[in-house]
């Protein structure tokens, strides 16, 4: 949870900070510079993703996860003290830069740690409701910060806000963080990773992976749709009502945080359905309802007018994302044996985040200052498209035997079919 504040508030709050770091001017062109930095953060995630993942596959998912927490302690102290345009001029945007870096190496390797975690961590015929639980904490991540701003909006002023109130969920995203620094080295490791071969000089490594190439195309592919549509109505959503739909930052926010809510509570439940049914029925409503929804939803979001159809809509979106975000976690782990896990999860799943997830906000303001907003609606759709293709095509992976090789357990013989002793 602490991780993911960490990493969305910068979203949340760029309404409010993109002025202080650019000069005046067109501020759908500062919010454009302020997701430009943003999608900066998504491009180290892969070099995160990497570094992490060889961590989490050679010294253990606990060693991986005390690092991207250290990490992101770091960044968000950078942040809350990063000097303004008219303090130090461009040099503000530097420190912002190198924030956002550091945030990207953490998040990279924080999905693929974490998922791999809960995953290993769990009875296999519960890997679904467990693992479900990452986007919980992501969503409650968003949620406390959303939190935080609602309050700031409601105690500060707009002056204030913008000069000096938006550094607050950077000082106690720093706080936190050292919290869970102390957390995180307390960890019990997986007996999945405990008990597979530690002596294997290739576990880790880009070789190894190469050995799962179709395997690391599958956790892109799969993704690609996934990451754009959760982006568009999570991080974007309160931009796009404010910014397009003419609702008040205060309403908008405030939309966002009552559909994430309702977001955070569906995963549990579509997690505890998958290990019932399997994961890709819930893949495969996710991506057919993306694709065929996506642009009559944004459409009628940005002539809602008011909070509750703005909320009713939003969370049919989230609804729909939620066959994707509650499970993508674990099919991706179930798709890799042991020594390669972290990796195969952390840099196939970064790659993909860093063009289409991290992308998401810029490629909508980009519509949007070219004067084709409706555009950036059948991008999502025909991404959600793509995925839909691979997710129709794939095995399912449900009952893959994590503590093996990341095949299927072989069944046990029946009596009538045990082989004579003699």
């Amino acid at each position: 949870m602490v991780e993911w504040f960490d990493w969305f508030v910068y979203a949340s709050f760029a309404t409010y900070f993109a002025g202080s770091f650019f000069p005046d001017g067109n501020d759908t062109a500062k919010l454009m510079n302020t997701a430009g930095i943003f999608a900066v953060g998504f491009f180290m995630r892969p070099v995160g993703g990497w570094l992490l993942g060889r961590v989490g596959d050679r010294r253990g998912r606990k060693a991986a996860l005390t690092l991207t927490v250290t990490l992101m302690s770091a960044s968000a102290v950078l942040i809350a003290v990063a000097p303004t345009y008219g303090v130090a001029g461009y040099g503000g945007v530097a420190v912002l830069l190198v924030a956002r870096l550091l945030q990207g190496l953490s998040v990279g390797g924080e999905y693929a740690a974490s998922a791999t975690y809960l995953t290993e961590a769990s009875a296999p015929g519960r890997r679904g409701f467990a693992s479900s639980f990452q986007y919980v904490s992501m969503t409650a991540g968003q949620i406390l910060g959303l939190g935080l701003l609602i309050t700031l909006q409601h105690t500060l002023s707009k002056d204030q806000l913008h000069a000096w109130g938006w550094r607050i969920p950077f000082v106690v995203g720093a706080l936190g963080a050292a919290v869970i620094f102390y957390l995180r080295r307390n960890m019990l490791e997986t007996e999945a990773y405990e008990e597979s071969d530690a002596a294997a000089a290739d576990r880790g490594t880009i070789r190894a992976l190469l050995r799962h190439r179709r395997e690391a195309f599958l956790v892109v592919a799969l993704t690609m749709g996934g990451t754009v549509a959760y982006y568009t109505y999570t991080t974007y959503l309160t931009k796009y009502l404010s910014n397009s739909a003419g609702l008040s930052k205060q309403t908008a926010t405030l939309v966002s945080f009552f559909a994430l809510i309702v977001f955070a509570a569906l995963q549990p439940l579509a997690g505890a359905l998958s290990d019932r049914i399997g994961r890709r029925p819930l893949l495969i409503t996710f991506a057919a309802g993306s694709t065929l929804l996506t642009v009559p939803i944004m459409a009628l979001l940005k002539h809602a007018g008011s909070f509750w159809p703005a909320l009713g809509l939003s969370v049919l979106a989230l609804l729909i994302v939620t066959g994707y975000t509650s499970i993508n976690a674990c099919v991706k782990a179930e798709l890799f044996p042991t020594g390669v896990r972290s990796l195969g999860v952390a840099l196939p799943y970064a790659l993909a985040n860093a063009a289409f997830g991290g992308t998401a906000e810029y490629v909508a303001l980009w519509f949007k200052n070219s004067g084709i907003e409706s555009g950036f609606s059948w991008y999502v759709a025909g991404c959600a498209a793509v995925s839909l293709v691979v997710y129709l095509t794939m095995r399912e992976t449900r009952d893959i035997d994590l503590k093996g090789t990341g095949r299927r357990a072989a069944p046990e013989p029946a009596a009538d079919d045990a082989v004579p002793t003699s």
